[in-house]
């Protein structure tokens, strides 16, 4: 797989390697923590099944099928993915807002545009809903001639195991921040320094440094929530609630800032997909949120999905904070993601009480659970808030 995108991941190529050389399975599945290359590894499975060179040299990069894969204009590759406040993979169907699992079978039951394999990239798989799974697992067992179906979750226990039992599984792990490193040089997105510590703030995951690389930005809004996080270590609980409800929009920012180099998570292209590319009609079939919009302060009501995506991403980076607190208590200085607040993080972990950075760390942990199975974001981080260590002597 010298045509390979992804790096970091040696085992996981040679699968894809021996997939592309044949014969390759109906149905894989692309397991691994978000951000670690999972979707990079489906597109070089995709690019190397419909790559025309020889066998041996696909994916070349260079022929018209490579180049279309990378474009994301390839008529028989399909892809889907999270759409709507919830951020499922539905089911779709005649008359539903949002493309789903209906309307990739049916684009798979057609002949191929081009005359030989065809393959569909469902992103987010661990977040179809029961009906979506139900309805592809036909498709999964026996699926047209010609065609494989990929699967990219985070967590393969949110998928049906009927689901999982019909797919060929490949687990991706975190990767190395030397490797990091490298991917955002190959994409000249940083200089060596800057690149260095988006290896260590990534957590091994590639995506997630692409993202703050190409949004420099989000590396600013993130280094002032984490502060602001440091800082409730000395709050009183009402200082707590309010301060983390007012981070929300900062929250929001660094959102928008990191979906900046986001692949779509269904892009049509191609005679096939033409039409979904088309403002959808009303439905029923938009994922329930159980919040509804709220004001932004003075300007448009913030959506429930924006909302959640914030909640989420505040969560994540809470982790990281406690984490590093933590290793900053035990003397573990040089594993903290974030070197540059390291004299920062080494004074608030020294007022903390023993262990209470780890065990808040598996609070969060918890707590992100509950936030991807709909529960309010606003009550886990009012809850988050009032969990968080406090410093000996505002205690």
């Amino acid at each position: 797989m010298d045509g390979a995108r992804t790096r970091g991941q040696a085992t996981a190529l040679r699968a894809v390697a021996a997939m592309v050389r044949g014969p390759a399975p109906h149905a894989v599945l692309f397991v691994g923590p978000e951000g670690v290359g999972k979707t990079t590894l489906a597109g070089d499975l995709a690019a190397g099944l419909l790559c025309t060179a020889e066998p041996g040299a696909r994916p070349c990069r260079s022929c018209r099928a490579c180049r279309m894969v990378e474009k994301g204009g390839h008529p028989d590759l399909h892809r889907l993915g999270p759409a709507g406040p919830g951020r499922q993979v539905v089911i779709g169907g005649p008359g539903a807002r949002y493309r789903g699992v209906r309307e990739l079978i049916g684009e798979l039951a057609l002949l191929p545009v081009e005359g030989g394999a065809r393959v569909a990239i469902i992103e987010g798989a661990d977040r179809m809903n029961e009906d979506a799974q139900s309805a592809l697992l036909k498709t999964l067992e026996e699926p047209p001639a010609g065609v494989v179906i990929v699967l990219c979750a985070d967590r393969e226990d949110r998928l049906l195991p009927t689901v999982r039992s019909r797919c060929a599984r490949v687990r991706l792990g975190l990767v190395g921040p030397r490797d990091i490193e490298a991917i955002v040089a190959d994409h000249d997105l940083a200089d060596p320094p800057l690149a260095a510590r988006l290896g260590r703030l990534a957590g091994g995951r590639p995506g997630v440094a692409l993202a703050y690389a190409m949004a420099p930005d989000a590396v600013l809004i993130r280094a002032e929530l984490s502060r602001v996080l440091l800082d409730l270590t000395d709050a009183r609980p009402s200082a707590r609630l309010a301060a983390v409800r007012a981070a929300i929009p900062r929250a929001l920012a660094l959102s928008a800032a990191l979906s900046f180099g986001e692949m779509p998570a269904a892009p049509r292209s191609g005679r096939r997909n033409a039409a979904a590319s088309a403002p959808p009609p009303a439905t029923q079939d938009e994922p329930d949120d159980p919040a509804e919009d709220e004001p932004a302060g003075k300007g448009r009501p913030v959506p429930a999905g924006e909302r959640r995506r914030a909640a989420e991403i505040l969560v994540g980076l809470w982790m990281d904070v406690a984490r590093d607190l933590g290793l900053a208590g035990a003397g573990g200085g040089r594993s903290v993601r974030d070197t540059v607040m390291l004299e920062e993080l080494a004074a608030v972990a020294s007022t903390l009480p023993p262990g209470s950075a780890t065990r808040f760390l598996e609070r969060a942990g918890r707590s992100a659970e509950l936030l991807a199975s709909n529960v309010s974001p606003e009550l886990i981080l009012d809850a988050l808030a009032l969990s968080w260590p406090r410093r000996a002597a505002a205690a």
